[in-house]
Parts: structure tokens; C-alpha cells; sequence
């Protein structure tokens, strides 16, 4: 039988979607079962079955009012088509295996991304391989990573992606010290202080405060150990998102809540061009992560 040969003509325009789309309805016993089996509305699967049939010009299905059969010709399909998908599907898993989708970041994972990746691992066969890069875009600038986790308001030119989350600050000051019994501190006391400011992956820097009233910069560092390491040397304060005061701590640092203070913003972003054929299907379901658990929070 020459049925394969005959699928594959570029000529006759049939589509892998209209493949599987017949099959899944051949395999279900109808279009209501099929379209839930796909995720599809049964209006859009029925119009792929007639492109399908238009195209091959045989009817593949009888239909009445209540019952779906296949035709001769659909029978036929159906037995060719279902072990050329199954060997298809296994050349296409074989080929993903051991590939590897680099995630990088400059400091604190949040909660859950874990949790994110390693269920995208076990849908698609692809690793999730989480990179620490000390750079403005956490790796995707140098070309080190596919994704990269970015602190800010906006996304910069070049990149695309997803918004997360965003968070409160904290005000980070060295202990023992004249700020670290307070309560409580706000976002124009703190400028009366001097800032370490993190050069290269930080989220505050004295332009956020309105001219005339901006801190003078005590120390500058290029990551967030050496920051917290400047703070607990006094040689000035610095502010932080909560979920870093968690867990990041140093005995000689004091985080105080803060108020007044503008919040950080958190994306999961990857290249505007070239980016990995997965990248945006793991920043989809991070997003859809994040905000059930804000669902949840809120109730």
C-alpha cells in the first residue's frame, strides 16, 4: 500500500495536525471525546477533518446524529496512520533527550520555580539547568543562558518574556548599629544614609529618589554577596526584596520593613530573536505558576 507515500506529498497540503486530529477521533469513537482528548473545541477539530477529507478527496467518516463511523477509507487510515504517529512520537522524544534548557539568574530563585522545572522535565524530556551569572542580564547578554530571571520595572530592548511577581522591599542595615532596632523605616529616612549600591544585578540605586533628596552611594559591588558583605561592614544600607531577606541572612545585617518603597518587579525573559524553541514554553508555565499562587494568597 502506497497510502504513506501519498501523505507525505508536500503537493496535497495534509498537515501533521490534521493526522492526529483524524486519529484521535477514530480512536475515541467520535468528535465530543476527541476534542477533550486535544484540547480542542469541537468546532475547530470538525473543520480539520474536512480540510482533511477535502484534501485526500475521500469521505473518512459516516456521521448521523448520533453516532460517528469510520468509513472503509477511514478504517484504512486509521490502521496506517497509528504506528507511523507512534514511531514519529518516539523519533521525536528520542530527539529531545539529554537536551538541556539553561535558566540563569543573579541571585535568589523564587519560591515554586523549582518545582516549575521539574515538572516541565518530566512533560517534555528537556532539563532545566539553572545558571548563576553575575552579569546585568543574568547570563542572557553574554549568550551564556536561554532564559534569565531579571529584577526591574521593564524588560530591556532584546528581550521578551513573562511577568512573574512583584514584591515589597526591606531595608538591609548593618547590626549593631543606629537603624537595625527600628520597627520600621521609610523610603525618604533611608536616603539620609549612605547606599551600597550593586552595580551589576542590583534593584536600587539613588536616581529612585527624587532629586534633591538622593543618598549619597557609600559603597558599589558587583553582586549580592559582596553587597551584603558592604552593608554588614557599614558602609551603608541598601534595600532588598522580602523573599531575599528570607533567605539571605548575615549576622551582622538587620532587615527592617520599609515603607514607602517602590516595589520589585520580577520577569522570566529570553531573546527577542533566536531564542530556544522551549524557552517560551517554560516561561508560560512559570507565569501560570505564579499566578495561581497569587490566587491562592488572595483567596
Amino acid at each position: 500500500m502506497r497510502l504513506p507515500y501519498r501523505l507525505c506529498s508536500g503537493r496535497m497540503g495534509v498537515e501533521l495536525r490534521h493526522l492526529r486530529n483524524f486519529l484521535a477521533v477514530a480512536e475515541e469513537g467520535g468528535f465530543t471525546a476527541a476534542g477533550r482528548r486535544l484540547h480542542l473545541a469541537q468546532p475547530t477539530l470538525t473543520r480539520n477533518i474536512r480540510t482533511l477529507e477535502d484534501l485526500l478527496g475521500v469521505r473518512l467518516f459516516d456521521r448521523n446524529t448520533r453516532r460517528t463511523d469510520l468509513t472503509a477509507k477511514g478504517r484504512e487510515l486509521r490502521d496506517a496512520l497509528a504506528p507511523l504517529l507512534q514511531q514519529l512520537d518516539t523519533v521525536l522524544a528520542d530527539i529531545r533527550e539529554e537536551e538541556t534548557l539553561r535558566l540563569g539568574f543573579s541571585w535568589g530563585l523564587p519560591d515554586g520555580l523549582s518545582a516549575v522545572a521539574a515538572r516541565f522535565e518530566s512533560e517534555t524530556g528537556v532539563e532545566v539547568e539553572f545558571v548563576r551569572c553575575d552579569t546585568p542580564l543574568a547570563g542572557l547578554d553574554t549568550g551564556m543562558v536561554d532564559l534569565g530571571l531579571l529584577r526591574g520595572e521593564t524588560l530591556p530592548p532584546g528581550v521578551r518574556g513573562v511577568f512573574l511577581f512583584e514584591e515589597p522591599r526591606v531595608a538591609a542595615v548593618p547590626r549593631p548599629g543606629p537603624l537595625a532596632d527600628r520597627a520600621a523605616l521609610s523610603w525618604a529616612e533611608l536616603a539620609h544614609w549612605p547606599l551600597v549600591v550593586n552595580t551589576v544585578s542590583g534593584t536600587t540605586y539613588p536616581h529612585m529618589w527624587p532629586e534633591g533628596g538622593r543618598p549619597e552611594v557609600g559603597a558599589e559591588c558587583r553582586n549580592y554577596d559582596e553587597w551584603l558583605e558592604k552593608v554588614a561592614a557599614g558602609h551603608g544600607v541598601g534595600t532588598a526584596p522580602v523573599s531575599a531577606a528570607r533567605r539571605f541572612t548575615h549576622p551582622a545585617v538587620q532587615f527592617v520593613p520599609l515603607s514607602g518603597a517602590p516595589t520589585v518587579r520580577t520577569h522570566l525573559a529570553f531573546p527577542s530573536h533566536g531564542a530556544h524553541p522551549q524557552a517560551a514554553r517554560l516561561a508560560d508555565d512559570a507565569w501560570r505558576a505564579a499566578a495561581e499562587l497569587l490566587t491562592e494568597a488572595t483567596g
